[in-house]
């Protein structure tokens, strides 16, 4: 997220986070670029008018170069030619000042479905079910009582069917840089979510690897 004004930055923030979303935030332009040189993203919050680097010209190198993230342009200029402008220079969407935060979940969540690679509507695994629209998840019938970050955890293993997660993976993609590398939280969330989804278990620790939820892929011969 780039947004040079400091309280509706940190208000969108956690608001982002308390949804379970990986968030960084930067408050100019440079560093929005210094950022997306190193990180792909799935999704770019960016205000238009910052400083350092103007979010136009950000969102231009971003389309130029084809980048994968999408882009959701949030500006207090919200004419119809202000919208218009802004997705004509590479903008996937447009949200006006002031906005029902709702509405924002719902289209960074809209963009981010569009960044990833295409995933079925329903993950499952055994007589789990995972549904990321409505954000619910069920075993066996039962509705699971997750936190945002569990969930989060286990729609990402469900994503990744067959395959190690690492718990630097989980980190760069629940998480965000603001959170301690050496941090036990990939730990301590994985023990909460395992005894919410109760017996048998289905997330395996992988010695030296992380975590998988599947069998993994068999080998090529």
């Amino acid at each position: 997220m780039v947004e040079d004004f400091e309280p509706m930055a940190r208000a969108i923030l956690t608001g982002l986070r308390r949804e379970g979303m990986a968030v960084d935030v930067v408050y100019d332009g440079g560093a929005a670029l210094s950022h997306l040189a190193l990180t792909r993203y799935d999704v770019v919050v960016l205000d238009r008018d910052l400083p350092g680097v103007h979010g136009d010209q950000i969102c231009r190198r971003l389309a130029a170069g084809r980048s994968p993230s999408r882009i959701l342009m949030l500006t207090a200029a919200g004419s119809l030619d202000d919208r218009v402008e802004g997705l004509g220079m590479g903008a996937d969407d447009y949200l006006a000042k002031p906005f029902d935060f709702p509405e924002l979940i719902a289209r960074v969540r809209a963009l981010g479905r569009r960044a990833a690679p295409p995933v079925p509507p329903m993950l499952s695994h055994g007589d789990i079910r995972l549904d990321p629209g409505s954000r619910a998840a069920f075993r066996a019938g039962r509705r699971l009582p997750l936190s945002a970050k569990e969930f989060a955890v286990l729609e990402h293993l469900l994503t990744r069917a067959g395959k190690v997660v690492s718990a630097e993976e989980l980190l760069e993609r629940v998480w965000d840089e603001a959170a301690d590398p050496f941090t036990t939280a990939v730990k301590q969330t994985m023990y909460r979510l395992r005894a919410k989804l109760g017996d048998p278990p289905v997330i395996d620790t992988v010695r030296d690897g992380g975590y998988r939820i599947g069998e993994p892929d068999a080998p090529v011969a």
